[in-house]
């Protein structure tokens, strides 16, 4: 007990916890994403309804406005959309499918690109040219191209009763396989500087393997600027994921995601319903803000040329 108690206090004197006290931004975008993480994950205990259980559902409460406006109601404080859901609730269950997207994309991409990076940096030679290729390649097609084609494939390989539940780690495939090349190129480069240092000198002689020295001495010196790109790179595949949603590429209606509630209710905009949409885009916007302040800070924090 008393080494943990003295671990903690060791971590409230880092620098690094200095560093987040000083930064009121900082704090308060941790809260709200810590709050927004929580509503997400918790949406089944805390959301007022369960707007996927059809019998649940009025279709007479349609498209009521926010409780404020005149012909609101207190049981639907964000008003209601065209199927009579509660819009609160809908923006819970959606941020949870919006936030498991974008970390199993983050995830999906972050393997493959620290693994070809580091085969591409301390191999060098004709496979660091081929995966270093295939990266540049891959950064001429945009995203929403690669998500076209991969969306295009999965419709011919898979059978028409699969789609909907498949379109899931479909979306994850088309966002991590367009943004697997930062990671690759981060680690390559902390790779070749890192193979040239005595310590993998010594572990070479020593006889030890190359996939060890990889994993067990390289790896370790390269996870700072991975996480950075990890938690930068979040709020990218957040937001791409809501506008394949919007695009009608994304999550389907039953897995509704923020990008497809917002489509949704954009729709609906001219007719005057446009707490529809604004509520849910009002939530994405917030959740990838805070994201990328949060990143921003570990990117100024954990790269001493910044400081």
């Amino acid at each position: 007990m008393s080494q943990l108690v003295l671990r903690l206090k060791a971590i409230g004197n880092s620098e690094l916890a200095w560093r987040f006290r000083t930064s009121p931004p900082v704090i308060f975008a941790t809260v709200v994403l810590v709050v927004l993480v929580f509503c997400a994950a918790a949406a089944n205990l805390i959301a007022p309804h369960n707007p996927f259980d059809p019998a649940t559902l009025n279709i007479m409460d349609a498209r009521l406005p926010p409780v404020w406006i005149d012909g609101g109601s207190s049981t639907y404080l964000l008003g209601t959309d065209e199927q009579g859901r509660d819009i609160l609730s809908t923006i819970f269950y959606g941020m949870r499918v919006s936030i498991l997207v974008g970390i199993a994309a983050v995830a999906f991409s972050m393997t493959i690109g620290v693994a070809l990076g580091l085969i591409a940096g301390y191999l060098g030679g004709w496979v660091d040219t081929i995966i270093m290729r295939l990266g540049d390649i891959q950064l001429s097609f945009p995203t929403i191209m690669i998500a076209f084609f991969i969306d295009g494939v999965a419709k011919i390989v898979m059978p028409i009763g699969m789609r909907e539940e498949m379109r899931f780690y479909v979306v994850i495939l088309a966002i991590g396989v367009a943004d697997w090349v930062q990671f690759a190129r981060t680690v390559r480069a902390a790779t070749m500087i890192e193979r040239r240092k005595d310590y993998v000198a010594a572990a070479r002689i020593s006889e030890v393997g190359g996939f060890r020295i990889l994993l067990a001495h390289i790896l370790p010196n390269t996870i700072g600027p991975v996480l950075v790109l990890a938690t930068l790179g979040l709020g990218v595949a957040i937001l791409t994921e809501a506008i394949l949603s919007f695009l009608g590429l994304g999550m389907p209606p039953s897995q509704p995601s923020l990008g497809t509630l917002i489509r949704a209710g954009n729709d609906l905009l001219l007719s005057g319903e446009w707490w529809i949409s604004l509520f849910p885009g009002a939530a994405l916007v917030l959740l990838v803000l805070a994201v990328n302040i949060v990143g921003d800070w570990l990117r100024d924090v954990l790269n001493p040329r910044l400081r």
